[in-house]
Parts: C-alpha cells; sequence; structure tokens
C-alpha cells in the first residue's frame, strides 16, 4: 500500500502531467514541476529586471567579502559552499550525459535558460531566509530558511503558535528526501568505485560510513569539511576538464554550432525530437542546480551580512557555478568525444568513456574519485540543511539532531549495498513536495525579497554599501 502511494505521488510530481503537440508529428511533455519551476523563474526574472545579468558583477563581488566580527556564524562564500556541495553531485556527471543522449547537444543550451531563470528564484528564496533568520542556541550563529519565513508569513494571520501546516509539512519533505538521497549517494559511490578499482562495495560503503560519521557526529565539523572539499573537488574537476577542453580548441567553433543548431534546429523539429531536446536540458537544470525546492535558503540563512540581498546575489551565483560552469564542463567533455567512442553506453559508463579516450585510464580513474567527492559533500551538505528543519520540528533537542544524523548514516550504509527503488522514489517525492510547499510561500512573500533589493541597490549607489 505504502509503495503504491509513494509511486503514485511520483508519478504525479515528476511524471508527464501535460503533452504540448509540436509540428513533425511530435510533442512536449511537461511535468508538473517543471510548469510550476519554469513560470517561477520567468516571473521572478522579470520583477528583478533581469539580476542574473545585471547584477553578475555583484554576485562575485559579495560572495568574496570577508566575514567580520562573529565567529560562529558563516559568511556569504561559506553558505554558498554549503549549497554548491548539495548542487554539485553526482548529477552534474550522469544527469547531464542523460539530458545529452536523451535530447542531443541542443538540450545544453535549454540548460543554460533554465540556470538564467533559476538564478532569479535562487536569490529570492535565500533573501527571505535571511530576513526571517533567528539564532541558532544548538549550534551557535544562526538558522532558518522555509520553514522558518512560512511560519513568520502564516502567523501574521493567526496567533502565535509552536508550529504551521506549512512549515511542518515543508520541514517534513527535506527530511524524507534527504534520508532518500543518502542512498543514493552511497549507490553510486560503491557502483564507480566496483568499475573503476574492483573493490566490492561492502568496503567501499564502510569507509563512506565511518567518514560521514567523524564530520557529522561533531558540532561543527560539516563547514570546515566543506570548506575544504567544495573548492578543491570544484577546482579539480575544473582544471582537468578546462585542460580537456583547451587542448581541443580547434573544435570547440564546431561543438557550440552543434549546440545551438540543434537546440533550435529545423532537422529536430521535423524529426520529432525537439520537445525531448528542450525538456531534457530545462529538466537537467532544474534538478542541477535546486533553485526553488528550498534546500539552499536552509544554509543561506545562516550567513552574517551587513544586507540580506547579499546573500541571495551569493546563492543566485551559486545556480551559475553549477549549471553554467561545472555542467557545461561535462556537457563539452561528451561532446568533444567520437560517437564512436561512446557508442550506445549510458550513465556513468559513457562518461568514464569519454574521459577515458581523452585521458586514457587516468580519466577513468578520475571520474571515479570525483564522484566519489561530489557525492560525499552532498551528503554532508544535505545533512546541514537538515539541522534547520530538525530543530523547527523538535526544538533545540541535541538528541532529535543526533538521531536524524544516524538515520542517514544508516541509509547511507544500506544504499551502498543495495538499491531500493522506492527510497529513490520516496526522494524524488520529497524534492518535489518541498518545491510545491515553498512555491506558495514565495509569491506572496517575494515584495520583501524585492524590496530589499531595491534598498541595496539604492545604498550601493550612495556608496553607503
Amino acid at each position: 500500500m505504502m509503495v503504491t502511494v509513494i509511486e503514485t505521488v511520483y508519478r504525479f510530481l515528476w511524471g508527464d502531467l501535460l503533452t504540448l503537440p509540436l509540428p513533425g508529428g511530435t510533442s512536449i511533455r511537461f511535468s508538473l514541476l517543471v510548469l510550476l519551476l519554469i513560470p517561477t523563474g520567468i516571473y521572478f526574472t522579470l520583477r528583478t529586471r533581469f539580476l542574473s545579468l545585471r547584477l553578475f558583477k555583484d554576485m562575485v563581488r559579495v560572495t568574496l567579502e570577508k566575514k567580520d566580527g562573529e565567529t560562529t556564524a558563516l559568511s556569504a562564500c561559506q553558505t554558498l559552499i554549503v549549497s554548491t556541495a548539495t548542487r554539485v553531485g553526482m548529477g552534474n556527471l550522469v544527469g547531464v550525459v542523460a539530458a545529452i543522449s536523451a535530447g542531443g547537444a541542443g538540450a545544453v543550451f535549454w540548460m543554460w535558460v533554465t540556470a538564467l531563470l533559476g538564478s532569479t528564484t535562487a536569490f529570492i528564496e535565500a533573501t527571505l531566509a535571511q530576513l526571517y533568520k533567528e539564532e541558532d542556541p544548538l549550534y551557535g550563529g544562526y538558522r532558518g530558511g522555509p520553514a522558518y519565513y512560512m511560519h513568520k508569513f502564516f502567523e501574521k494571520k493567526d496567533k502565535k503558535k509552536r508550529w504551521m501546516p506549512l512549515s511542518v509539512l515543508f520541514a517534513l519533505s527535506g527530511l524524507i528526501c534527504w534520508c532518500g538521497i543518502s542512498q543514493v549517494i552511497s549507490n553510486s559511490v560503491a557502483s564507480a568505485f566496483k568499475n573503476a578499482f574492483h573493490i566490492p562495495p561492502l568496503y567501499s560503503t564502510i569507509i563512506l560510513v565511518i567518514l560521514g560519521a567523524v564530520i557529522v557526529l561533531r558540532k561543527n565539523a560539516t563547514v570546515k569539511a566543506l570548506d575544504v572539499m567544495v573548492p578543491v573537488m570544484a577546482g579539480l574537476y575544473l582544471l582537468i576538464t578546462v585542460s580537456v577542453i583547451v587542448l581541443n580548441f580547434q573544435q570547440i567553433p564546431s561543438v557550440f554550432q552543434r549546440i545551438f543548431s540543434e537546440a533550435f534546429g529545423l532537422r529536430q523539429a521535423v524529426a520529432g525530437g525537439i520537445g525531448a531536446v528542450i525538456m531534457n536540458g530545462v529538466k537537467r537544470g532544474l534538478f542541477s542546480n535546486e533553485a526553488g525546492s528550498g534546500s539552499a535558503p536552509c544554509a543561506a540563512a545562516a550567513a552574517v551580512t551587513d544586507h540580506p540581498a547579499k546573500v541571495g546575489l551569493a546563492q543566485a551565483l551559486g545556480v551559475f557555478i553549477d549549471t553554467i560552469v561545472i555542467c557545461s564542463c561535462t556537457a563539452f567533455l561528451m561532446l568533444l568525444a567520437p560517437e564512436q567512442v561512446t557508442g550506445s553506453l549510458e550513465g556513468m559508463d559513457l562518461l568514464q568513456a569519454a574521459m577515458g579516450y581523452h585521458l586514457g585510464s587516468f580519466g577513468i580513474i578520475f571520474i571515479a574519485v570525483i564522484l566519489w567527492l561530489f557525492s560525499f559533500s552532498t551528503f554532508l551538505g544535505i545533512l546541514y540543511y537538515a539541522r534547520s528543519n530538525i530543530s523547527y520540528l523538535f526544538g533545540d533537542s541535541w538528541a532529535a539532531q543526533t538521531a536524524y544524523k544516524v538515520l542517514a548514516l544508516i541509509m547511507l550504509f544500506v544504499g551502498g549495498l543495495t538499491a531500493y527503488t522506492v527510497v529513490w522514489d520516496l526522494g524524488d517525492v520529497g524534492v518535489g513536495l518541498m518545491t510545491i510547499f515553498n512555491l506558495i510561500a514565495l509569491y506572496p512573500m517575494a515584495g520583501k525579497a524585492l524590496a530589499a533589493l531595491k534598498d541595496y541597490e539604492e545604498k550601493r549607489r550612495q556608496g553607503r554599501i
């Protein structure tokens, strides 16, 4: 019965809800989440007057600002690192490969478009998280996120209460989602290490769980670990992939030509594939950058800053880093490899074959190691997100915090040994419900974030910030 319910909700959230006929006998199919997130991105892009393009320099500048004062609170850059840890995961590798396999090179263009739209949504939710954050007596510094700003919004319309229904639903959905993701993470890592090094899944999973426990069960070790891991793993991946791209610079114009021609190409429309091109790029972008899901605001609330809009701008930059930079590097690795090399391969096998073509056996090993780093940092990041949601539901309780961490570690162990499809679906259901609950609050509350943006721009023009 429970499995049936989960699968039904999964199909409702991620299945084809609306089909739009296109010329050439093809069609484009929209899931509920796509129908919600794309219009939201367009709406906030217009309301912020194309913030992602207009204020790009500000995004970089505020991200690089140093933290002043409090040592327990985080800087905008540190919260960006935490959110980047979860955005930059296996989806940046296997997910991009899947998008190109199903939608062709043109899917990359629509992935870029989705990132531009999603960055404004990320700005709105992160700024709201800053506006409605509160002090964290357990870990020090601040905490917050959608559960907290939803609560404050609905509390105005009602007398003061311990919980608000929408906040509770969001927090529960997040905790369910992150448990499901824990299993996916360990299963992917175990499979990659078995393929690259022939290490039995049991051994690689045990090591993964031990390392995870050492970090997450300590009070404030998560952010310190991510401060080191994320720049190293992202820098290493960019160094290798950009080197490959530079070595093949003569093919770059033809790759760009292929991306743009297939994104709008008549051949794809006539052949009935334009719908797949668009939707695979859009879905890849949405799944990767997390904008609108309400995850990243759980980290954004922890930042200490002299203006809430600065944290919103930093999180908007995170969408660029994830999709425009890292996902694009993966896409170029694929598109620079001859089709006879990749052939009919899929997923990690396809990516490892492409990297093997460029760098030989080192490429295969490199992808396995990078996947481990990406996945492990995602696990640390989601447990950081979980902190504020656990506190909202159970109060300032170390017992509740520790119990959820232990549960996530158990899921990490189980996932490395066996893949339970229903648990994976449960993770997707969780993030889908989070998105719906978050968007319910974003529209009526967006005015606060837009007012903060206007105030930031005025103060910047006056040289006061």
